[in-house]
């Protein structure tokens, strides 16, 4: 087994020193600061595609006010529920369960949470849940590329032990340091992986709508379904304390199931939502069926259109203009009757 010693490319992690900054009373956390620059580059993704919809502006801000704070309590809630023995355990402390700063946030529980406080915010809106839903896919799986590196600042949720020369070292002396490991030993750094796959997924994502234009829900699904894909491969490289749930006589991390079933629930909608789209006409973005198919981009490119056919045909447009010119004059209708 190699060692950081013996390997100069491997990755350093931050010492606790930058693992949180003290301003007189006030102590900022790293790992605080990158959820929130995720919940920052989100909302302004979300909101430029938005935008591009036709959208009202101010309506993307008022469901995320709702989607926001439902989504931070339901990730905290699903880590403890995930990872119980840390709170409820022989040497737990329910003091930590609050203290979400020390790291801790479950993706399901955020995402499922998070799509009741975005529901009540479209709601109030009167914009459909999958309007929100495809606008915001994007922006949440950057929000997650970003927010993964808080796990770096607090040397946590890394995989198992690694020859490869890019190696995580995490400090003998952190107590997320596995017992009985040697000092020096690399570690898989399940955060980078983690990262790279979300910022690939955004990528494909808005290739994807781009090209294909994807409403109703689908891509929503398909973020899902890129998700948890690589959720799946990522979790069963980590070592992290968790619970273990045995099916069918084999073993696995909660999260390895919950991805692999959450993975085949997203292909299935995907599928589900493409075959109904192709044949039902485009629903409105809006709750009351006001007539919004199309959005403003698409709209503006069949206008730019039709503006480019005419020009490209004077002589006909002539043409039309000197017969109607020549068409004999109808007697007036609405006049008196003789």
């Amino acid at each position: 087994m190699l060692t950081s010693l013996a390997v100069p490319a491997a990755i350093p992690s931050p010492s606790a020193d930058f693992s949180s900054i003290s301003l007189g009373p006030l102590t900022i956390h790293a790992y605080a600061l990158c959820i929130l620059a995720g919940i920052v580059l989100a909302l302004w993704m979300t909101s430029v595609r938005w935008k591009r919809r036709g959208l009202p502006a101010d309506a993307v801000w008022d469901i995320a006010i709702w989607a926001i704070p439902f989504g931070i309590i339901g990730g905290r809630l699903y880590h403890v529920v995930s990872s119980p023995d840390a709170y409820f355990g022989p040497d737990g402390d329910l003091a930590l369960i609050p203290q979400i700063w020390r790291g801790g946030l479950g993706i399901w529980g955020a995402i499922a949470l998070g799509a009741v406080g975005a529901w009540i915010g479209c709601r109030r809106a009167n914009i459909k849940l999958s309007t929100f839903a495809d606008a915001a896919a994007p922006g949440v799986l950057l929000a997650q590329a970003v927010g993964r590196w808080g796990n770096w600042f607090n040397q946590e949720l890394f995989g198992g032990p690694t020859d490869l020369p890019w190696g995580l070292q995490i400090d003998p002396n952190n107590n997320n340091f596995p017992a009985g490991a040697a000092p020096g030993t690399l570690f898989h750094p399940t955060f980078l992986y983690e990262s790279l796959w979300n910022l690939a997924g955004v990528a494909l994502l808005l290739v994807l709508d781009k090209r294909f234009r994807l409403r109703g829900g689908r891509l929503f699904w398909l973020y899902a379904a890129i998700y948890t894909l690589g959720r799946t491969w990522i979790e069963m490289l980590r070592i992290d304390d968790a619970e273990m749930i045995t099916i069918f006589g084999l073993t696995q991390r909660l999260n390895v199931w919950t991805s692999l079933v959450m993975l085949l629930v997203s292909i299935g909608m995907f599928i589900f939502l493409s075959i109904r789209a192709k044949n039902t006409p485009e629903a409105s973005l809006y709750l009351d069926g006001r007539d919004n198919n199309v959005s403003s981009e698409d709209h503006k490119s069949e206008t730019d259109f039709e503006n480019m056919k005419s020009a490209s045909h004077p002589r006909a447009n002539l043409a039309e203009t000197k017969n109607e010119a020549s068409k004999p004059q109808r007697p007036d209708d609405s006049g008196p009757a003789t």
